[in-house]
């Protein structure tokens, strides 16, 4: 039978620049108590931006937390109260340079529910336009363009390692037919 925790009292840990961190006492079946910690975080995006040619965009840049460079469709975090579809336009031209026609929702999801409020939006962005690209300060990023069917792939060969890369890919593939 499930149960709905209810939270008894919070406590916050961390404050920092692009998440929290806090802790909370909370009812466990009914009766009993636990505590949960609790990563508050803004959410993010990440765009699957199809050429005309159908490639999809790709960058790699290293990531600390997994110490090695790591192929990603271009993301970038929400800022406090901002509509996911405006990240999505912002990120993708900061990180590729491209501006789209069309910019389209395809899934939302947490990005790790027992213990993150952090959620992902996804869009397909269609009919792309060069740029310039407008790197955050401390951004080194490579781009590049590869079939989604060489994607899919790479995601089934556990080459691909990051999560809103998986999702944006195989949903990108369905609506493709791939």
């Amino acid at each position: 039978m499930t149960f709905e925790e209810k939270t008894i009292s919070s406590e916050m840990i961390y404050k920092g620049a692009i998440l929290n961190l806090r802790k909370d006492k909370v009812t466990v079946k009914g009766e009993a108590t636990s505590y949960r910690e609790i990563v508050e975080h803004n959410g993010g995006v990440g765009i699957a931006a199809l050429t005309p040619e159908g490639k999809m965009l790709m960058i790699k840049q290293f990531r600390k937390p997994a110490e090695q460079v790591v192929l990603e469709v271009p993301a970038g975090k929400r800022e406090t109260g901002e509509d996911p579809m405006i990240t999505a336009i912002r990120e993708l031209k900061e990180e590729t340079g491209y501006t789209a026609d069309q910019v389209t929702f395809l899934s939302a999801f947490y990005s790790s529910i027992g213990y993150s409020t952090e959620i992902i939006y996804l869009y397909l962005a269609t009919g792309l336009k060069p740029g310039e690209t407008n790197f955050d300060e401390h951004e080194a990023i490579d781009l590049f363009e590869y079939d989604v069917a060489e994607l899919k792939e790479m995601v089934i060969n556990g080459q691909i390692i990051d999560g809103k890369t998986i999702n944006a890919i195989l949903l990108v593939a369905a609506r493709l037919g791939i």
